[in-house]
């Protein structure tokens, strides 16, 4: 026989919480929003610069996770690799950047423990797509499309801000709600309240930015793409959190104060480029990804 379970704690929305990562945070995420808006604003090679020192910081974590051990000199050439890639976009094209990619993959599949292979190659193939499909959003500028200044800049806008809004929303949120847990096998921090504070917090943002840079297009389909952009942002943390999960770290660094890795800080970013670049894509084609996902 069970026995019966004892009177559940009563939640108390004034109750004293743990607040002391917060300054850190605030002053990490400032920076980082600075560095993203100037690279946006200047796009072409600052831009890909900032994508590349980025992405390959990811890539840096990733090799010491999925291989357990100290970064090796193929590692650093790995890592290297990746931020070149990004470097040749605005010379060079998307094509030139996916076959540096794609040559890095194939390093990181034949070298290294056979265990780990796999999961390198992939970690390559993963982050130098996400840079190409980045820059393509944000750099139509150098295609000479008309217009493609402002809409790489404001697509670019609402996908880091989509994404900001939802991570704050959340963390607030669940930080001071608590409750249920969202996926406690994965993830044991995030909470229902938490997933639904962010959903909440970072649609509106979307949908108020989608109103101040495309009224034009209707605001209902802001509203579907901020929405969905803001899920898709909280199935990109999820899935870095089973990866993590997979090979028993907490944070996949510790470069950013209150945040812990880059792969942390931007596994939500990643899935929403993803979107971002799907939508734009099969509206509008591959010339013009960010009119696409901003004119309907």
């Amino acid at each position: 026989m069970s026995t019966p379970e004892g009177p559940r704690p009563q939640f108390d929305p004034f109750a004293k919480r743990s607040w002391t990562d917060l300054g850190p945070r605030v002053a990490s995420a400032i920076v980082l929003l600075l560095m993203a808006a100037f690279g946006l604003y200047f796009g072409s090679y600052v831009f890909a610069a900032l994508v590349g020192a980025v992405f390959a910081g990811c890539y840096r974590e990733w090799e010491r996770m999925v291989t357990l051990r100290p970064l090796t000199t193929t590692g650093g050439i790995l890592i290297g690799i990746l931020a070149v890639s990004a470097l040749i976009f605005p010379a060079l094209g998307a094509l030139a950047s996916l076959a540096l990619v794609a040559v890095g993959a194939l390093v990181a599949g034949v070298t290294g423990a056979p265990e780990a292979r796999a999961w390198r190659a992939g970690g390559m193939l993963f982050y130098g797509i996400v840079i190409v499909l980045l820059l393509m959003i944000r750099g139509d500028a150098t295609w000479n499309v008309p217009g493609a200044f402002d809409t790489g800049l404001w697509a670019g806008l609402i996908l880091g801000c989509v994404i900001w809004a939802t991570d704050t929303g959340a963390y607030f949120t669940g930080r001071q709600v608590g409750g249920e847990k969202l996926a406690p096998d994965i993830s044991p921090g995030k909470t229902w309240s938490g997933a639904i504070g962010g959903f909440a917090f970072g649609t509106l943002v979307g949908l108020v930015l989608w109103l101040l840079v495309v009224p034009q297009s209707p605001w209902w389909i802001g509203l579907v793409l901020a929405a969905t952009l803001s899920i898709v942002g909280q199935v990109g943390d999820l899935a870095e959190s089973a990866i993590k999960r997979r090979f028993r770290i907490k944070d996949s660094g510790d470069i950013i104060p209150g945040h812990g890795g880059l792969m942390d800080r931007l596994d939500s970013l990643t899935f929403g480029t993803i979107f971002v670049f799907l939508v734009g894509a099969l509206h509008s084609g591959l010339g013009s990804v960010a009119a696409g996902f901003l004119y309907w």
